[in-house]
């Protein structure tokens, strides 16, 4: 069990080495650079490390997001590039629809990724059945907000998995929010995955899992850090200080608590719509993100 938490593969492969003194078998991780981004490819091969990592088996790419927050040249057009080739790797060159599941509470800002994506994502697979020759240049991508459980009384996966089974998408991108171990990851990250993703798992209310397990088809997490738990950076910054803390002692009455940036409305906004045009690149190939805002606008 990790003293800290963090939903990112890198980050958690990071604590496990520094609170045992070594690295972790069946864990691997590769850094490599495209199109000015630092990205972070971690291979989870392993049962142990699977296990010690609390995650999945499976390959887990984070995309580091400061060429576009420095607002260099053209950083919007390329980290959108850069996220729709890790998509497409993943999602493979088969044919067939590809669905997005926008997860989360839109009522809730640092849990309103999932809603803001599919806002700005470019929905054609109506299109495509009532006029196939006019938008046979289009992917075939559909789009879903499950909600909330405490909205709507029932769970993400169950609705989720009634529409998977009325649309046979060939995958699912589910997006949500995620938690990180620093702040200065928030909204600063993007995390794809091939292993699925618990619902709510970033805000601390983790619900049943999306994966291929459970809705019979890929699944593909795409995720932003919105928020860090509070524990896990109280932790860090008296590591940092020289201090050593009781993890246990400190979840007493803290353990639920989470921690956002106030400038998380602009930063979520901005990140979202990303990660948009990062789908919408990915299944429609051809399109530039100028396509896009035009189809959009």
């Amino acid at each position: 069990m990790l003293s800290r938490r963090s939903d990112l593969a890198t980050e958690a492969k990071k604590i496990w080495s520094e609170d045992n003194l070594t690295d972790l078998d069946g864990a691997e991780e590769l850094v490599t650079n495209k199109r000015g981004f630092e990205v972070t490819t971690v291979n989870i091969t392993g049962d142990r490390a699977a296990s010690e990592l609390c995650k999945p088996k499976g390959r887990y790419v984070t995309i580091e997001l400061g060429k576009f927050l420095r607002r260099e040249d053209d950083s919007f057009e390329s980290g959108a590039q850069v996220i729709a080739e890790t998509l497409s790797e993943l999602l493979g060159g088969e044919p067939g629809p590809v669905m997005v599941a926008g997860l989360g509470n839109p009522a809730i800002t640092p849990d309103a990724v999932g809603h803001l994506v599919v806002k700005d994502t470019l929905v054609t697979r109506h299109l495509r059945r009532q006029m196939p020759e006019a938008f046979a240049q289009f992917g075939d991508l559909a789009a879903l907000e499950p909600g909330v459980l405490g909205t709507t009384g029932v769970e993400s996966v169950d609705v989720i998995g009634a529409v998977v089974r009325e649309v046979r998408p060939r995958a699912l991108i589910a997006v949500d929010a995620l938690a990180s171990r620093s702040m200065d990851r928030v909204c600063r990250t993007v995390q794809v995955s091939d292993t699925g993703i618990v619902p709510g798992s970033g805000v601390g209310n983790a619900r049943g899992a999306l994966s291929k397990d459970t809705l019979g088809i890929p699944v593909i997490a795409l995720g932003v850090p919105t928020v860090v738990d509070a524990v896990t950076l109280a932790l860090d910054v008296a590591r940092d200080a020289g201090v050593e803390l009781d993890p246990e002692a400190l979840r007493g009455s803290n353990g639920s608590m989470i921690v956002t940036p106030r400038e998380i409305d602009s930063n979520v906004q901005t990140i979202s719509r990303l990660m948009a045009y990062g789908i919408n690149l990915a299944v429609h190939r051809g399109l530039t993100v100028q396509d896009v805002d035009m189809f959009l606008g």
